[in-house]
Formats: C-alpha cells, sequence, structure tokens
C-alpha cells in the first residue's frame, strides 16, 4: 500500500500529510481512517495502547460512538526525515449533551511508502459550554476557509 506524500517529508509535504489525516478522521469512517496505518502499526492514545490495523478499527469504532459531532483541526507542529509532529484540537459531545474541546500532540512515524508505523498520542479533555464551541462547519471535511488552530488562538 502507498499513502502520498512520501517522506522525507518537506515542509509543504508535512504539512499536505497533516491535512490529509485532519480530513480522513473527520469522516468517522474507522475503515477509512485505518488505511493510513500499517497492518501492524504501534499506537498509544491517552493512556490506552493499541496494535495493528485490526484493532485501531475497533477502537475508533468505540470512540466514535461515544465522541458525538466529533470536528477535528490538526496543525503541523514540527518535521524531519519521515516523522511528524501535529498538534490538534477536537470538539464533540457524549450522549447526555456535555461538550468538550479535546487538546493534544501526536507524534508519526512513516515507512517509505507513506504509511504511519507508529502513533503516539498524548490529550486532554476540557469540558465546554456548547456556546463555547469553535469548531463550526457540517460534519466531514473542514471547508479550507474555516479557522485553523492558530487562528483560532488555540
Amino acid at each position: 500500500m502507498s499513502r502520498p506524500p512520501y517522506p522525507p517529508f518537506t515542509r509543504e509535504s508535512a504539512i499536505e500529510k497533516v491535512r490529509l489525516a485532519e480530513d480522513a478522521w473527520n469522516t468517522r469512517d474507522p475503515e477509512k481512517v485505518a488505511q493510513g496505518y500499517t497492518v501492524d502499526c504501534r499506537w498509544r492514545n491517552r493512556a490506552e495502547f493499541v496494535n495493528g490495523r485490526d484493532e485501531i478499527i475497533e477502537f475508533l469504532r468505540r470512540k466514535w460512538t461515544r465522541e458525538l459531532d466529533y470536528r477535528l483541526i490538526k496543525e503541523l507542529w514540527a518535521f524531519t526525515g519521515n516523522r511528524i509532529a501535529v498538534r490538534f484540537a477536537y470538539e464533540s459531545h457524549d450522549d447526555s449533551g456535555n461538550w468538550y474541546r479535546s487538546y493534544g500532540n501526536e507524534n508519526w512515524e512513516f515507512d517509505e511508502q507513506g504509511v504511519m508505523v507508529v502513533r503516539w498520542a498524548c490529550i486532554n479533555d476540557l469540558p465546554i459550554k456548547e456556546s463555547e464551541r469553535k469548531h463550526h462547519w457540517p460534519l466531514g471535511r473542514r471547508p479550507d476557509d474555516h479557522p485553523g488552530l492558530s487562528d483560532l488562538g488555540f
């Protein structure tokens, strides 16, 4: 499997890779998202360790059952060779209507085909009021004219 852009990353290709990942996650389709990871990819997500594409799919199914109306923005933080660091914020609510903004950082490592082999994520949740939401667009891909994290002051 091949997932351009490929390492070694330039600033432009790293920004493109980050946006492609954001777009995939905003589909909330576990099978589609999982295609960006190797079959033996290793994750740390908060305090949970996930190994392999099958576990990634199950993890994402559980995630998007709990995190409703999920909308994510990612931004490049740093890159070198076959690694990219991103920061992100997403907003979602639980089945009781409690809204959260979840902030975090991810460290990614890719194989030569541009498929992610390692993803380490640190995430913190902030309860917010619905009126404090900043991620306003129809479910799916964030429109190009919607502010990014820096624009929003995150």
